[in-house]
């Protein structure tokens, strides 16, 4: 009988677990944006992308990380719908003036969220050189542009480190032009060879990073009310992009063997 209790008990207890656990998993239940990728052979859906076009140059030359590549427009070799997926992929050229071609889509004014829980399931492209990444910045800047109003990396991958995954959040007084960001690495050995669910989950308080719903970093709001360490009080648009080179990209060179090379993106959904 005292077995069969603490069996009974041990069930509840475990059933408590699950039950608190899916409560916190399920905070953000609203599904307020999103996008499938459903259109079999179409472009991305205009009326919830743009896209960010060329260098950077001349205010940003190489989008301010010396990156390689030149951004498209509406280019379907560098972004498409294919197979219900997004791809967005980058290609060699034989061009002196730039040697590679990409795409970088934004959801500015089109989809921009203060606090919520934003999901994007994707799989990553590989080899040196390649820097896939799923990013947020401020909309509208209320304090100066960057560093000052923040920026939110989702996921980050450099392709010399192949199973590296990092979660990183930049601001006035944490940013990596001062080496002061904060951040943090996992390995996971298949981001290129199977999909996983990115994700933040961003309120008042916090912002936390998970990969397959599963927690690995957390960045706090001191409740101080400064700007230089909590900027993340305005609404905040998505970014997915893939580079090639740049400063941390392009640490160990480019291996020009690799491409084309492709993130595949399977959803994006948004929660509040």
């Amino acid at each position: 009988m005292k077995r069969r209790i603490i069996g009974l008990s041990a069930i509840l207890l475990n059933f408590l677990l699950i039950t608190i656990n899916s409560t916190a998993q399920s905070r953000f239940k609203k599904l307020i944006w999103s996008d499938e990728f459903d259109c079999q052979g179409l472009m991305p859906d205009s009326n919830k992308w743009n896209y960010n076009v060329g260098d950077g140059c001349p205010k940003l030359c190489g989008w301010g990380n010396n990156e390689l590549q030149y951004y498209t427009v509406a280019r379907s070799e560098n972004a498409r719908i294919q197979d219900g997926k997004l791809l967005i992929e980058a290609h060699k050229l034989n061009d002196e003036k730039h040697a590679y071609t990409s795409a970088r889509l934004t959801s500015k004014f089109k989809g921009d969220w203060k606090y919520g829980r934003i999901e994007i399931r994707a799989k990553l492209p590989a080899g040196r050189g390649i820097w896939p990444a799923i990013w947020m910045l401020p909309t509208d800047p209320q304090h100066g542009g960057w560093p000052i109003d923040g920026e939110i990396d989702i996921m980050e991958n450099v392709g010399y480190w192949p199973d590296s995954l990092f979660g990183t959040v930049h601001t006035e007084a944490y940013n990596g032009m001062k080496g002061t960001q904060k951040t943090k690495a996992i390995s996971i050995k298949d981001l290129s060879s199977d999909f996983h669910t990115y994700s933040v989950e961003w309120d008042a308080n916090e912002i936390v990073f998970l990969v397959d719903q599963k927690p690995y970093n957390r960045f706090g709001n001191d409740g101080k009310g400064n700007i230089e360490t909590w900027p993340f009080n305005q609404p905040f648009h998505l970014v997915m992009n893939v580079a090639v080179g740049g400063h941390w990209g392009g640490k160990f060179g480019v291996d020009d063997q690799i491409f084309p090379q492709r993130m595949e993106v399977e959803f994006v959904r948004v929660y509040q």
